[in-house]
């Protein structure tokens, strides 16, 4: 059963960057490589840019399983689109399978509902098919298609997916 908690210190923030180096080189270097992982992990998902994404309104959390940390999100809520932004969600390989990120989805669902939001939405690698698969699974469906010219050469290409939020959905 997983155990959600938000990221509230110094401390916290250090455990999820050490979680995206972890995640990100496992799964993403097959799919974009080694270069843009690491310029991706050091832009996006350090210590001090994680700090500096929770000044600017994003809610990190991270994710327990039988006591053992299994992996971590981000939701940014946009009232004024009335959406909500699952920035990230990324569970440890050993963990995954056992319905954590599931559970992350319907926790979000919950929050968008809770602030009365109608739209989950996120965005995934158009080559990260298990995930396109997973998130389709769960009600989610392709919006449109974004690449992102993040410097130094790379973009991210990616799918914009989204799940109409009933206020059925509320905790």
């Amino acid at each position: 059963m997983a155990d959600i908690t938000k990221v509230s210190s110094a401390e916290d923030i250090q455990q999820v960057a050490a979680l995206a180096h972890e995640i990100w080189t496992n799964h993403y270097v097959p799919i974009v490589g080694q270069e843009q992982v690491d310029y991706m992990l050091e832009m996006f998902q350090s210590s001090s840019a994680i700090s500096a994404q929770i000044e600017n309104g994003y809610d990190y959390y991270l994710v327990f399983d039988g006591g053992g940390v299994a992996g971590y999100f981000a939701l940014v809520p946009s009232p004024r689109d009335s959406t909500l932004l699952l920035s990230k969600i990324y569970i440890r390989s050993d963990f995954r399978g056992k319905g954590l990120g599931k559970a992350v989805i319907e926790f979000a669902e919950k929050q968008c509902a809770a602030l009365g939001l109608r739209t989950l939405w996120l965005t995934v690698n158009k080559r990260n098919v298990n995930s396109i698969a997973f998130y389709n699974s769960l009600g989610f469906s392709k919006e449109s298609s974004i690449v992102n010219d993040i410097g130094k050469g790379f973009v991210m290409d990616d799918f914009k997916m989204v799940k109409r939020v009933s206020f059925n959905a509320r905790a």
